[in-house]
């Protein structure tokens, strides 16, 4: 079953308050985290609406919570962030939990038939919650890391790492700090995963667990960016933002029962891996929808300004394009070629999805490039809102002039689209997204290497080999 609104602002406000913003502790239904909440509210009247029921829905639950069979999934999770950023002009920001799930019905499948142990049944009672009730999850992976020269058991403060800090018999405890943390804020569990690789000296710092987002002891520090908010021209874009969170693991008690990895520390890099690969797949859709949002401001902007008929300008929006077609290309191709893991989840190809989120974050600031050039200075300048829609009686003429394009385009819907590329590249907001576009799932090095880790190298040297007569 889908989710209502209601159910899900009901559940953030009967939650225990554990944010702290600005120094103060707030609720989950303060004003700073509306525009975070309004993204996920969005997402559900989306779902529950029935002209989108074969894309955003499975088997009836929600799309976001389903673990991918085949490869149809895959193709249709990848429509459908594509769809979801279209909607929201940021992004489906509820796939963290989805990829988190996918990754660890391989993991805790693969421990159990190896090691004998329970984890993938402890798993799957957890899968079922996370079903039947639609939950929020996002991804708790990043570790702050520390001294980045060091492993987690050489650091000298122990908790740059979250680690396990004592084991009893009804479940564990542990401490640490994570950040980056997108949605925490305005989900209800955390699933904790491993940030890399470890060593047997690292075996306490191997964990994944599902825990309550207020669970005693978890405390976060909030940072929530969003568009400026219109007093007069209010558009749709302006209602959704994110909330990324430190989240602090205070002696957090975590039952048997939500336990997935403790101390199997071989099994940490395969769980990283795997929640950065589809996470990364989401971002074949997520990636290209942005283009889309790109493409369609700097071509308005271009009609506007009625240069759309230059060479060098339709060149200029091209480039944007032939990125965001080729990474949703590599999607595709990343589904198509998936396989099938014996626990019966699908698996994207790993170097078709690395080479789309690596294509997507080397472009990113060459695409706003493009953006800023085509709408010309007065996206770093235009005046303020009040200024255009109540101005001062002495320039009250003059304000139509300085918005003015061609004579046939409502100076309206001029400013609305001038509005959006300022807020989009030369606010707080567009700061943010510029960097979290660039790194968000893994900066492009983490793709080049996970590139350099799964292609055949050996068997291009053979081709050419063969070709040149070398035996």
């Amino acid at each position: 079953m889908v989710r209502s609104v209601e159910d899900y602002l009901e559940s953030l406000k009967s939650m225990r308050p554990n944010i702290y913003f600005k120094g103060k502790l707030i609720r989950r239904d303060d004003k700073v985290l509306r525009p975070a909440v309004n993204l996920i509210c969005r997402m559900f009247e989306l779902a529950n609406d029935p002209k989108y029921r074969d894309l955003l829905t499975v088997g009836g639950i929600d799309r976001l919570t389903h673990i991918p069979q085949s490869p149809e999934d895959l193709l249709k999770e990848q429509e459908m962030i594509r769809f979801y950023t279209h909607k929201t002009s940021i992004c489906a920001i509820r796939c963290g939990g989805q990829d988190c799930m996918s990754a660890l019905s391989i993991v805790t499948y693969d421990m159990d038939k190896e090691l004998g142990t329970d984890y993938n049944s402890r798993f799957r009672r957890f899968l079922e919650e996370f079903q039947r009730r639609d939950l929020v999850i996002p991804i708790t992976m990043t570790d702050v890391k520390g001294d980045r020269s060091l492993r987690p058991h050489q650091q000298s403060d122990k908790n740059v790492y979250l680690r396990i800090v004592e084991t009893r018999s009804d479940g564990i405890v542990v401490s640490g700090v994570k950040h980056c943390i997108t949605a925490a804020a305005q989900s209800e569990f955390l699933v904790v995963v491993p940030t890399r690789a470890m060593t047997e000296k690292d075996r306490d710092w191997a964990v994944s667990f599902a825990v309550p987002a207020d669970a005693e002891g978890i405390k976060m520090i909030v940072s929530p960016v969003y568009p400026p908010q219109q007093r007069f021209l209010r558009c749709p874009y302006a209602n959704y933002g994110f909330a990324d969170s430190v989240v602090i693991f205070d002696n957090v008690f975590v039952p048997w029962d939500n336990v997935f990895l403790y101390k199997e520390h071989t099994y940490a890099s395969q769980l990283a891996r795997l929640v950065a690969l589809y996470h990364r797949h989401g971002y074949t859709g997520c990636k290209p929808g942005l283009g889309d949002i790109i493409v369609g401001a700097a071509a308005l902007a271009a009609e506007y300004n009625n240069v759309a008929d230059r060479e060098t300008v339709w060149r200029k929006i091209v480039e944007v394009v032939v990125v965001a077609e080729l990474a949703y290309a590599a999607g595709i191709a990343a589904a198509v070629t998936s396989t099938k893991h014996r626990s019966g989840t699908q698996i994207p190809n790993e170097i078709y999805v690395n080479c789309s989120r690596y294509l997507s974050g080397i472009n990113v600031f060459h695409e706003y490039q493009v953006l800023v050039d085509l709408a010309g200075g007065m996206a770093a300048t235009l005046v303020s809102e009040e200024d255009i829609i109540t101005p001062a009686q002495e320039v009250k003429d003059s304000i139509k002039t300085y918005l003015r394009r061609r004579d046939d385009i409502p100076i309206e819907h001029i400013h609305r689209l001038w509005r959006f590329i300022h807020d989009r590249t030369c606010t707080r907001f567009g700061g943010y997204w510029l960097a979290a576009a660039f790194h968000g799932g893994g900066s492009p090095i983490m793709e080049e290497m996970a590139i350099r880790r799964s292609y055949d190298f050996e068997l291009r040297k053979k081709i050419v080999k063969e070709l040149v007569g070398i035996v």
